[in-house]
């Protein structure tokens, strides 16, 4: 089940990071876990070896589980069953158990591996724990590539009574007995954790909704002693409330970016209810994300994220994102995130950084595509005035996309030549993200260019998808953080003004579309119908050859001097060479 769904967008300059390199001797393994079931019964360890490009899986069943005889446990492209790639414990009918390597054919129906690459199986009768190794990469076509980034991880339990395994069909099973969970299973290796005051940003006795999704907003005040200084944040993570840990999918806090003595209410209810206050909507600067399965972020011990002082608005918001497809309405949650602070700043603040696209109705998707690309740039004249000589470090990253989304990569190159990729992740879904550590910090000069891709899937649509704020609107960002703080805040990118007006003139001209001069470009965009191949080529071939205008902001959004409009694109003129894969020694057993 190749996971290289993108790959011919990527045929010129995929990078896939040696992890095994550069890690030191003490260095060499990441721990993390999540639940695999919306009640907690089935949880997931997993040990990642880098020297061998390796993880352990460890599935530990609780008392409470539901009794199976059969559990396949694998990874699909977006969550699917069907096309799917399966490590499978089963106990046959004679109470014999069995260990496979299989996977789904487009029905469902689990097929042997030829290759069997799930190893080292073994049940735990102590723990109530099934074991088993897998390689990143086993080079099988018939197996999952475990990359970077977000990993859909299948799962599915049955009672039936077997004599075999072949075509047992996963999705014949009931809903409670199959689901997914987004995790990032590569975490960095030898994250330390930090000391610092504990602010606990959390709900209270939260009476959860019964609904399938809820995002839940909470205001919240901070403490006099914050407020008063400028204190760093030098780690967070999150706090589950015990047996919530399916419940809860992911969760950030924001600063309030309004005038410090500006009073915030006290609102606490569903993020998208009417009667939340709009004043509200200014708190949507990032200071910590969370998602299942994320280790703590811990910075740099040079440098922490500022928070607090005179300076700055006294809130910050919660929001919490409860997934909940039993509809239950016994759910009571007092889940949240903790922020390491501490009074005594460290040599540098950390800042944070957005890549990628302006939020503006100049850039649209056409309807029914697969896989359409937008691109954003930070040309080398923005990083050129907005960088200090000695550049900056990047040390992780926040990719973000609204809902069409499925892949999202920023390329880094410095004079014409590439160079590693700073953030990829070739399966990402709206519904996971989190703020990453990056496994190697990187460098970030004057005068580099930053080119950050967004895909989109809009199958199910026929009008076109338009660039905004709201969810139904697309954004493509990498949020990068970074340090030492600089005044460029953003370094993003739109089709320039002049190019836009000539195609919505061709477009009526040509095709006699009802498009009008006095029009906002989202209205222009909506006339356009029906999206054919031709058309939406046209609008491709549009945004990558056309001059652009640039957002080259500071932190007050004030721009810094110079025109930024109708700035031809940059070109990549050594890009990376395709990395080698690394498969493993295969040993063939031959029969006499």
């Amino acid at each position: 089940m190749s996971n290289w769904f993108f790959v011919f967008f990527l045929s010129v300059y995929t990078f896939i990071y040696t992890f095994s390199v550069n890690v030191s001797p003490g260095h060499r393994f990441a721990e993390s876990e999540s639940v695999l079931d919306p009640s907690g019964e089935f949880l997931l360890k997993w040990r990642v070896d880098y020297a061998v490009r390796k993880i352990k899986f460890t599935l530990t069943v609780s008392e409470k589980a539901p009794a199976f005889n059969w559990f396949a446990l694998g990874f699909s492209d977006r969550g699917q069953l069907n096309n799917s790639d399966v490590c499978l414990f089963w106990t046959d009918y004679k109470a014999r158990d069995h260990f496979e390597d299989m996977h789904t054919n487009g029905q469902g129906n689990l097929i042997r591996d030829q290759k069997q690459n799930c190893e080292g199986f073994y049940l735990n009768t102590n723990s109530q724990s099934i074991i088993f190794d897998r390689l990143f990469d086993t080079c099988d076509d018939d197996d999952y590539v475990i990359e970077d980034g977000t990993v859909h991880v299948v799962w599915a339990h049955g009672i039936d009574k077997l004599f075999s395994s072949k075509g047992l069909c996963l999705t014949c099973t009931v809903p409670q007995r199959h689901g997914f969970v987004r995790v990032r299973l590569l975490t960095p290796p030898g994250l330390q954790k930090a000391n610092g005051y504990q602010l606990r940003i959390t709900n209270k006795d939260l009476k959860v909704p019964g609904d399938d999704t809820t995002y839940w907003c909470k205001v919240v005040r901070l403490p006099e002693f914050v407020t008063s200084k400028v204190h760093h944040i030098v780690q967070f993570e999150s706090t589950i409330t015990p047996g919530n840990e399916g419940l809860v999918h992911h969760m950030e806090v924001f600063y309030c970016d309004e005038d410090p003595h500006k009073e915030m209410p006290a609102y606490e209810g569903n993020c998208f209810a009417a009667e939340r206050p709009a004043i509200t909507k200014s708190c949507s600067k990032v200071k910590a994300a969370w998602a299942m399965g994320a280790p703590p972020f811990t910075y740099p011990k040079e440098a922490g994220l500022p928070l607090g002082g005179p300076k700055a608005n006294k809130y910050v918001m919660l929001e919490v994102h409860y997934n909940n497809p039993e509809l239950r309405k016994d759910w009571v949650d007092s889940s949240g995130i903790v922020l390491y602070i501490t009074g005594r700043k460290r040599t540098y603040d950390a800042a944070i950084m957005e890549l990628g696209l302006e939020y503006t109705d100049k850039m649209a998707i056409p309807g029914e595509q697969k896989a359409f690309p937008l691109t954003g740039y930070c040309i080398p004249q923005c990083t050129g005035v907005g960088l200090p000589d000695e550049g900056i470090t990047v040390f992780g990253s926040q990719l973000h996309t609204h809902l069409t989304g499925a892949a999202v990569w920023t390329r880094h190159s410095r004079q014409g030549v590439e160079l590693p990729v700073l953030n990829k992740d070739m399966h990402y879904s709206t519904h996971f993200q989190e703020i990453r550590i990056l496994h190697r910090p990187v460098k970030v000069l004057p005068g580099d260019f930053l080119e950050t891709t967004c895909i989109y899937n809009t199958e199910d649509k026929l009008n076109a998808t338009i660039g905004g704020h709201a969810i139904t609107d697309e954004m493509c960002v990498n949020y990068i953080h970074y340090y030492p703080a600089t005044e460029l805040e953003v370094c993003k990118s739109a089709v320039s003004n002049e190019a836009l007006e000539k195609y919505f003139d061709f477009e009526k001209r040509w095709d006699d579309i009802p498009i009008s001069s006095k029009a906002t470009p989202r209205d222009n965009y909506l006339a356009i119908q029906p999206w054919t191949r031709l058309r939406a080529d046209t609008l491709h071939t549009l945004y990558v050859e056309s001059p652009i205008s640039m957002q080259c902001n500071k932190s007050d959004g004030s721009r810094f001097q110079g025109d930024w409009e109708g700035i031809p694109i940059p070109k990549i003129k050594l890009p990376l060479s395709e990395e080698i894969r690394i498969c493993p020694k295969i040993n063939y057993l031959v029969e006499t």
